[in-house]
């Protein structure tokens, strides 16, 4: 079987076996798409040996300089690919016998300052900058992953019927087909979304999402993107900010508010808790701060 119809019929089972979603299932195509394209050819599976998969780890490493966390994903990607179409096909898994090795490095999660955090919200609603974050549904989407946590896909991905009529949970269509509900505290977010969906309710019904984008069609990953990256570019920082960080600044704000752990593991969706760990890490501001407030020499001459 060549790799084209194998790639298409495995995210053909992703979507509909796995029940995976859109935004995962596109991931899983740019990455086996990439391999494809760096094969040359449309060669049949079986053909694909070790050193084929060795060759593509340097053009990943060496030519385009990547980092290891995206090879690490694709070659993840590329291991499930082989594997099941193992199953289906008398092929060879090209991993077997072959073995991925790079470095391990974990790395803290890239997430906003507290001034930073602050600087987003404020030019949400600051009219006077020209960029399309100031529009009221992207200003909306912006505050509920900072709020909540959400990965952008799953933004994208929520439906109208997914909103509690009061506006205080969202039902969120996670990873993996696991949902989970999300709780809206804030009284000025809780309006924002409501008002935001009695504008959806007098338009044309040609979308059931929330977030649609001019033509009323679903609001796609990179639009948000994109949308942030032009507030980047205007903010005083200048600091490049995407969706992910939202995503680790919520978590971090909430531990360092003293949330506990296991509610942050389950607003976040994350299925152990080993993952949501990483943000026990003492960011730099509050470190400060505590130790400011301890004073301990102070504390010793009192």
């Amino acid at each position: 079987m060549l790799i084209s119809s194998a790639v298409a019929k495995y995210l053909r089972y992703c979507a509909v076996e796995r029940q995976l979603s859109p935004h995962s299932v596109q991931a899983y195509a740019v990455d086996l798409n990439d391999f494809h394209r760096f094969l040359g050819a449309d060669r049949s599976v079986d053909s694909i040996i070790g050193a084929d998969l060795g060759a593509y780890l340097s053009d990943l490493l060496e030519r385009r300089r990547l980092s290891v966390s995206t090879a690490r994903r694709r070659f993840a990607c590329l291991r499930t690919f082989f594997r099941r179409t193992a199953v289906l096909e008398p092929a060879a898994d090209p991993f077997r016998g072959w073995r991925l090795e790079l470095p391990r490095r974990k790395r803290l999660p890239r997430c906003l300052s507290h001034s930073e955090a602050r600087d987003v919200l404020s030019g949400l609603t600051n009219s006077g900058r020209v960029t399309s974050v100031s529009s009221r549904p992207v200003s909306i989407a912006v505050r509920l992953m900072i709020a909540t946590g959400i990965r952008v896909g799953e933004l994208c991905n929520i439906r109208i019927a997914d909103v509690a009529p009061e506006g205080t949970r969202v039902r969120i269509r996670g990873k993996g087909a696991r949902d989970r509900e999300v709780y809206i505290s804030d009284p000025d977010l809780r309006s924002g979304l409501l008002q935001l969906l009695e504008a959806r309710a007098k338009q044309p019904a040609k979308s059931p999402h929330v977030f649609v984008n001019r033509l009323k069609r679903p609001m796609r990953p990179q639009s948000v993107r994109l949308a942030l990256r032009r507030y980047s570019e205007l903010s005083s920082s200048r600091r490049r900010i995407t969706p992910h960080m939202l995503r680790h600044t919520a978590a971090t704000l909430l531990i360092e508010r003293g949330v506990d752990i296991r509610f942050v593991q389950k607003l976040l969706g994350h299925s152990s808790i080993s993952t949501t760990e990483i943000y026990t890490h003492v960011s730099d501001e509050a470190l400060r701060a505590s130790l400011e407030k301890a004073d301990v020499l102070a504390h010793l001459a009192a």
